[in-house]
């Protein structure tokens, strides 16, 4: 396999300023495009007046500054934690696995909150249960899927992992979809919350999912060196003075944690974690030191691009986020695939 080679300091620098400016755009977006239009010069300073110690007269009414700081704010703020989570854990797992195809949902975490959340809705549960049963049942699908490749290989390789998580996701699926068939009447609701949503956002999950994906991309960037030596090769890892075992289980650990956080509050919303970091491969090398955090400033801006998106292509109505994500993801996912056959 040839090494790629290396991009231009330069570039990575234009990487990161378009990184940055397309999540200031978003945001800016997200905060003035719906059905009330407010402007965005208005919009600014009201963040102003709220977020730095300045007094700035925005000109904005009561119901427009409510609309803001109740409805978009809390939405946009999700939106960009979720999209920088599940962007960074998409890169970290296909450095952990060294597969640019891994994603954040790759050792069960989307089946096990699915069958959790199918569970609680079908139990009777209110919605306030949802993102406790989700991210429950991604834990335990993660936990599952360790067990049995230890039993199976006895030692947890990449691959042990990879055929262990395939399995438990698809034995979590079908006890979801009986679930599903024997509660018919939240099977509405349950497919709602499958294809993701921010429509819902709200201050206390942002302050509830906040803790999380700070800790787990915290933890995720003070690894990103390790990431590097891993990349080639567990046993020329070892040699180097990295402990293949422990840091795998490390990274996975704090990319598992945060993805099932974000993934209990909004529901599954797919391909980000494999669009993403390999569009930032392309463009910005294949160091991990610049794969994560450019994957988080693109994530960001990603998943709130696609929120706009779903929330204006049949205004007044609004699309599952999880729709657009694959409307994009998919095909980008068609293109990897091509370029690694053809490689």
């Amino acid at each position: 396999m040839s090494i790629p080679a290396a991009v231009p300091s330069s570039m990575r620098r234009r990487s990161y300023i378009f990184g940055g400016l397309s999540l200031m755009a978003m945001v800016i977006l997200g905060v003035t495009v719906g059905p009330v239009r407010i402007g965005a010069g208005a919009a600014l300073r009201e963040i102003t007046d709220r977020v730095l110690p300045l007094s700035v007269d925005s000109g904005l009414s009561e119901q427009d500054a409510a609309i803001i700081w109740q409805l978009r704010a809390p939405r946009v703020v999700l939106g960009a934690m979720v999209g920088a989570m599940l962007a960074t854990a998409g890169g970290a797992y296909q450095g952990v696995f060294r597969n640019p195809l891994a994603d954040p949902y790759l050792l069960g975490v989307a089946a096990g909150a699915g069958l959790g959340a199918t569970a609680a809705l079908a139990a009777g549960a209110g919605a306030d249960t949802l993102p406790v049963a989700a991210f429950a049942g991604a834990v335990l699908a993660v936990g599952a899927t360790y067990y049995f490749a230890r039993a199976a290989g006895g030692r947890r390789t990449s691959a042990t992992l990879i055929l262990a998580g395939v399995a438990v996701g698809s034995f979590l699926a079908a006890v979801q979809t009986f679930l599903q068939q024997q509660s018919s009447d939240r099977i509405r609701e349950v497919f709602t919350w499958l294809l993701g949503r921010l429509s819902a956002s709200t201050w206390s999950q942002v302050v509830t999912v906040l803790p999380y994906v700070v800790v787990s991309l915290a933890v995720l960037f003070a690894y990103r060196r390790v990431l590097d030596v891993l990349s080639v090769g567990e046993e020329e890892a070892a040699t180097l003075g990295v402990k293949p075992v422990r840091a795998r289980l490390v990274i996975i650990a704090a990319a598992t944690l945060g993805s099932a956080a974000v993934v209990s509050m909004t529901g599954l919303i797919g391909f980000v974690g494999i669009v993403v970091p390999h569009a930032v491969r392309m463009v910005a090398g294949v160091s991990y030191r610049v794969i994560l955090p450019l994957s988080m400033v693109v994530g960001a801006a990603f998943l709130l691009a696609a929120d706009l998106l779903a929330r204006t292509v049949i205004s007044p109505g609004e699309l599952p986020i999880g729709v657009v994500t694959a409307f994009v993801g998919a095909p980008f996912f068609a293109v990897i695939l091509r370029r690694r056959e053809a490689s």
